[in-house]
């Protein structure tokens, strides 16, 4: 294997595009196994780039490394949900029958073992990859038979197919997911109405967004088809890296037509000849099947040069593998990974809908939100408006996981309960659900009577169940280690800041706690939610902060002491001396004055 063979495919695939550099990297991480300097510097110099600016996208996402991870790389989904079915009992078992340590390459070079953080399967929990592609419902059944594959070193591709399948778990339909559509319909009528139609039509709907953020959507296209500029770009935002959220995978597998067509009406309303779908890479599984569909489009005439046979009118789809960044679900963070660059969220204003994709106007939503555009082209506005409430209509896809009998996908209108949500997924003993993922909202038991809405509890459509055996301090420390963990680093509040919180929360687990601590942690949270760049840092204390409100009581019992207790114990430090000396006298001890 010639590494600079590798490299020089690699950037001739993507036309020695700069602006295309994270698909560069995946492809040479997937032929040669890694990315070492060596390819980082035949990178650089094929795509004209400094070498410092490549290895700096090369080293900023997760699932890229300049080290082997041999021919296997299994990674454990490791959200809270997977936790809480077992996850760290499985990965034991897993790592003592292939002989390994985690996080460590095999001896023989062989398998690699780890943990990333969610990975979208929270209703098949708990969850894995196989490099890159998905390992849902794991148990000891099936790890070994995994462990048997990989000692037979017999490739992915060939295991059976029982192990990979992804099954939706639609539990309710309503009418996005329910009702027959025909590929094309949306689009014959948009195309009737115009760009002042097609606008108007979203406008009367009320549609918005449904990443979690809620802006009205007609507003947003107007905007961005008003922006002057060369080109005009459409962005699917697929990166749905939110904790416990997982119904646009089941858009994607299943509906594609509908995001697609979506995407199609936004870019007959804004003028846009091109768009993208950025496709989170932990679903690498569904990138094949989505391009199949891209084709069928093409062939049918709905994609491509001249639309349903209008001369003029072109516009296409590609899709964009991201590699691991929970911040590239934030919409300017997205763009700069679209464009090759980490995944760091730009300053604002300008937003993207007048200096977006290259600085030129693009229209970012929600793979949902494009489902629903799709929708109401079809069916009109009235019909739309209809649904939900006045200030939130249609309906919205709620990711319903953990402690239920019936985890998956629902469909609700707008203004359900969380307590007919719970009932209908079998969760009687919950104590509280967390609602929008880590950045959304704890909501406990008194409070079930609440409504999944824009005006009372938001959500990007995460719905994590904790019954009354889970210990919501547990719940809020997972969480602190994954806003730590997936900190971009930009600015000092959020990268400082989300690891000092977290080594706080680790410091109550380890019965070091104080009340100074918890005073510390709300000047913390005060200073994220004041001083950080983005969203990241202005939620990642909000799991800690509603926790602390909701169930005080599950931090007040691992605090020691009313003033200041160090979280490093030199005492048991110095165990390993007095062991080795043989001393265990009262001078071979630190004691605490008690003064």
């Amino acid at each position: 294997m010639d590494l600079a063979e590798i490299v020089d495919r690699a950037v001739r695939r993507q036309a020695n595009d700069g602006t295309r550099l994270l698909a560069i990297l995946r492809d040479v991480q997937q032929e040669a196994g890694s990315l070492p300097p060596e390819a980082i510097d035949g990178i650089a110099a094929a795509v004209g780039q400094p070498r410092v600016r490549v290895e700096s996208t090369a080293t900023f996402y997760h699932l890229l490394h300049n080290t082997s991870h041999g021919a296997y790389e299994v990674l454990f989904s490791d959200n809270i949900v997977d936790r809480m079915g077992g996850k760290e009992e499985l990965m034991r078992y897993f790592c003592d029958e292939l002989l390994v340590h985690p996080d460590k390459l095999s001896h023989d070079g062989l398998v690699y073992v780890g943990s990333t953080s969610d990975i979208g399967m929270g209703d098949h929990a708990p969850a894995a990859l196989v490099n890159g592609f998905a390992l849902p419902a794991l148990d000891k059944n099936r790890l070994g038979l995994i462990a048997n594959l990989i000692r037979a070193q017999l490739p992915v591709a060939e295991w059976p197919r029982a192990l990979l399948d992804v099954s939706d778990n639609v539990r309710k339909t309503g009418p996005l997911l329910g009702e027959p559509f025909s590929p094309g319909a949306g689009v014959a009528r948009a195309q009737s109405m115009g760009p002042d139609g097609i606008l108007a039509q979203l406008e009367a709907a009320g549609l918005r967004g449904r990443g979690g953020a809620g802006y009205k959507t007609a507003a947003k296209w107007a905007s961005c088809r008003r922006a002057v500029g060369k080109a005009h770009y459409v962005i699917c935002n697929a990166d749905e890296g939110e904790p416990g959220t997982f119904k646009d995978r089941v858009l994607l597998q299943s509906y594609a037509d509908l995001v697609f067509e979506g995407m199609t009406i936004a870019a007959l309303a804004i003028g846009a000849g091109r768009g993208f779908v950025y496709l989170r890479g932990e679903y690498l599984y569904l990138l094949r099947h989505l391009q199949d569909v891209l084709a069928r489009r093409r062939a049918a005439g709905l994609l491509g040069a001249g639309i349903l046979g209008r001369a003029g009118l072109d516009f296409d789809i590609e899709i964009a593998m991201g590699a691991g960044a929970y911040i590239c679900g934030e919409e300017s963070a997205l763009i700069e990974s679209l464009e090759g660059k980490p995944g760091r969220p730009r300053n604002r204003p300008p937003y993207p809908d007048t200096h977006g994709y290259l600085d030129q106007p693009t229209v970012v939503n929600n793979v949902e939100t494009f489902a629903c555009a799709a929708r109401i082209a079809e069916r009109g506005s009235a019909w739309f408006a209809g649904i939900g409430t006045a200030q939130s209509t249609g309906t919205k896809l709620i990711s319903v996981s953990g402690d239920c009998k019936y985890p998956g996908t629902y469909e609700y209108p707008f203004g359900v309960t969380i307590r007919q949500i719970l009932a209908e997924a079998g969760a009687s003993q919950a104590q509280a659900v967390q609602v929008g993922g880590p950045s959304g909202t704890c909501v406990p038991w008194r409070e079930f009577d609440r409504k999944i809405a824009f005006e009372d509890v938001p959500s990007a459509g995460a719905l994590m169940v904790f019954s009354r055996s889970q210990d919501m301090f547990e719940v809020a420390r997972n969480f602190s280690h994954f806003f730590a963990h997936e900190s971009c680093g930009f600015c000092t509040p959020c990268r400082v800041g989300t690891s000092l919180l977290r080594d706080t929360m680790d410091k109550l687990a380890a019965g070091k706690g104080s009340a100074y601590d918890m005073q510390s942690m709300q000047t913390l949270m005060r200073i994220l939610l004041t001083m950080s760049h983005c969203g990241l840092g202005h939620t990642a204390a909000k799991p800690v902060v509603e926790t602390m409100r909701a169930f005080p009581e599950a931090y007040e019992h691992r605090l020691r002491k009313l003033d200041f207790e160090p979280a490093f114990d030199l005492d048991a430090a110095l165990g390993t001396a007095r062991h080795i000396t043989g001393r265990d006298d009262e001078w071979a001890h630190i004691v605490e004055d008690e003064r």
